[in-house]
């Protein structure tokens, strides 16, 4: 109830607003725009920064790929100025302000949208950092919309430096898929190390099991419906993209796509498997807690039958009685205590040949 609440507050600025109202929802991540440019053909490579979008705006009717990074989308100045100049419907507008997006992929005449969950794993707080993606591919253009100026795109812009592979040579649908294939990728880095540290988790609760232990075993089962949540519509969505009949998706690009989808389907059964994973940790420390409970009552209630005969003979003798013969033996009382050490010895020997200590 209260997430619900937090996501709801989240989303108050947008209430009441007509649609395609530009209002940014999310945090804030970075203080300035920044916005880079990779322009390219076969031959060339042309790369620059800039914060003002009039500098990149002839490259809607250059022959050459163009890669337009904006890193920033709080500014929503910018974005309406970005959506007017390559005719991006409002509503994709509205869509790429909102960071509470779920995964999907609309089509339009000129262009597709398409928004994607980035996805890191930090490794000293042992949890998942989301960024949300937008994607305009147009028929020699891609726009990304970045929350923040770190990403997982390091590699896509040395290979296009370096004119490595085929990423120079083809268009603008095979610079989207690569970097769907590098946020894909990035999920099975995540993957590994959610299930490195899980194995460590379960050697620290068949250790020491404890309410620590179980509060990070909760954290995980919400990380992983978290990643659960990215995953599943970014199959839908690659699938979509494969399927379309738009010439902007060309022949020669589709047979990476259907490699990219086969990705997505072992992530998400990687996926299942650490929920399985989370489900199986939560009952072996239920099982593990459970167990330890019944050693400590196991053995209160062998201390407690070992008693009961030895509370019998101390009862006989505490009930003051004038004429009880054992009163004046002279060695009554050591011989009463040998034999309640004799009856508690040989509980135990019982107790012990019958494996139940």
């Amino acid at each position: 109830m209260g997430q619900f609440l937090k996501t709801m507050k989240k989303l108050s600025p947008k209430t009441g607003l007509s649609p395609g109202s530009l209002v940014f929802v999310g945090h804030k991540k970075t203080d300035k725009t920044a916005i880079d440019i990779m322009d390219f053909n076969p031959g060339e490579l042309r790369e620059f920064r800039t914060e003002n979008p009039e500098d990149f705006f002839p490259l809607k009717d250059s022959p050459e790929i163009s890669w337009i990074d904006i890193k920033g989308i709080h500014n929503t100045k910018l974005i309406a100025m970005v959506g007017e100049h390559f005719q991006i419907h409002p509503l994709v507008q509205e869509d790429i302000l909102n960071t509470r997006q779920r995964p999907k992929i609309d089509f339009y005449d000129d262009y597709i949208f398409a928004v994607l969950k980035m996805i890191t794993w930090n490794d000293k707080k042992k949890t998942i950092e989301t960024e949300q993606i937008s994607l305009i591919i147009g028929h020699n253009y891609v726009i990304s919309f970045q929350e923040k100026e770190d990403d997982i795109f390091n590699p896509l812009r040395e290979r296009i430096r370096k004119g490595k592979g085929r990423i120079r040579n083809m268009g603008s649908d095979y610079l989207a898929y690569a970097m769907l294939d590098i946020t894909v990728d990035n999920y099975f880095l995540v993957l590994e190390g959610i299930g490195e540290h899980m194995e460590v988790l379960e050697e620290r609760l068949l250790r020491h099991p404890g309410k620590d232990i179980l509060k990070e075993i909760y954290v995980f089962k919400r990380e992983n419906l978290l990643l659960r949540k990215a995953v599943w519509p970014l199959r839908e969505l690659v699938s979509q993209l494969e399927r379309s009949e738009l010439t902007l998706i060309k022949k020669k690009t589709r047979p990476f796509l259907r490699d990219l989808y086969d990705h997505t389907i072992q992530v998400i059964d990687t996926v299942e498997i650490n929920r399985d994973m989370t489900a199986g940790l939560l009952e072996l420390y239920l099982s593990t807690m459970s167990n330890k409970t019944n050693e400590v009552m196991k053995v209160l209630t062998i201390i407690a039958t070992i008693f009961i005969p030895l509370t019998f003979i101390v009862g006989i003798y505490g009930m003051n009685f004038d004429h009880m013969p054992e009163l004046h033996w002279p060695w009554a009382y050591f011989a009463v205590l040998g034999i309640m050490a004799v009856i508690a010895l040989g509980m135990l020997w019982y107790f012990r040949r019958r494996k139940w200590l």
